[in-house]
């Protein structure tokens, strides 16, 4: 099982400290830091490595909308937003994700409606303000997964559109870190759970079923959902190397 040693409060300063030191996607960059050429590379490595991003976001659909990215990261995608011609507003739970982001609008022109440091678990919006709600990746990371879900639908107006990527715990790159951290330690009583809390990035990261998302939908205020799976660079065997698996 899972060891809970710390308070919700201590695990989200943990989550915090962890990617305030680097960005999400930010280690890709090269060049002068907030330079069109860092960001330039950071994105062509984003979707040379993820193309599925694209077809998931859909980011043309943002044109004249009001849209809410809940951790922009590096501001990869946040651009893509911007460009779509979206009405733009970002959150991240770190200053150093909404500088990359407020840097990165500004060396491409853009401008959002709001961009602030906040919690996905508490959302600084009122009820049914956005058109679309994206995650890409994050949600797994807060604490409460759960209470963040929740408030994602809460600001979403009637007909509105959630787009959530959450880490799956039936990847082929849990099953790749279980190898690492479980079985060649002896340490066989770990489950993909317990590998995933303690070695994927930020500790206490989760990863769900699709049963296990389904079942949590039918629960929520939504319609019309759809979860389903990609299999990503991330799950490929030769990314890692034979029983050699990076730790992100």
């Amino acid at each position: 099982m899972v060891t809970k040693t710390h308070s919700m409060e201590d695990l989200k300063e943990k989550v915090h400290d962890y990617w305030d030191a680097e960005t999400c996607g930010s280690q890709f960059g090269e060049g002068k830091k907030f330079s069109k050429e860092y960001f330039d590379i950071i994105e062509k490595d984003r979707y040379d490595k993820e193309p599925e991003i694209k077809e998931f976001a859909n980011f043309s659909e943002g044109k004249d909308k009001r849209v809410l990215e809940v951790g922009v990261g590096a501001a990869t995608d946040f651009l893509q937003w911007a460009r779509s011609g979206a009405k733009l507003n970002g959150i991240d739970l770190t200053p150093q994700a909404i500088e990359h982001a407020r840097h990165r609008l500004e060396v491409y022109g853009f401008k959002a409606e709001s961009l602030q440091v906040s919690d996905a678990e508490n959302l600084p919006f009122k009820d049914n303000e956005f058109d679309i709600v994206y995650s890409w990746g994050v949600i797994h990371h807060s604490p409460n997964t759960l209470q963040a879900l929740k408030e994602i639908i809460r600001v979403l107006k009637p007909g509105g559109k959630a787009k959530i990527m959450i880490y799956n715990r039936h990847s082929y790159l849990t099953y790749f870190f279980w190898v690492k951290h479980a079985l060649l330690k002896f340490k066989w009583n770990l489950s993909l759970a317990d590998v995933l809390w303690h070695n994927m990035e930020s500790y206490g990261t989760k990863g769900y079923t699709v049963k296990e998302i389904e079942s949590i939908l039918a629960k929520e205020p939504v319609s019309n959902s759809k979860v389903f799976t990609y299999y990503t660079y991330y799950d490929k065997m030769e990314r890692h190397g034979f029983l050699s698996i990076d730790d992100c």
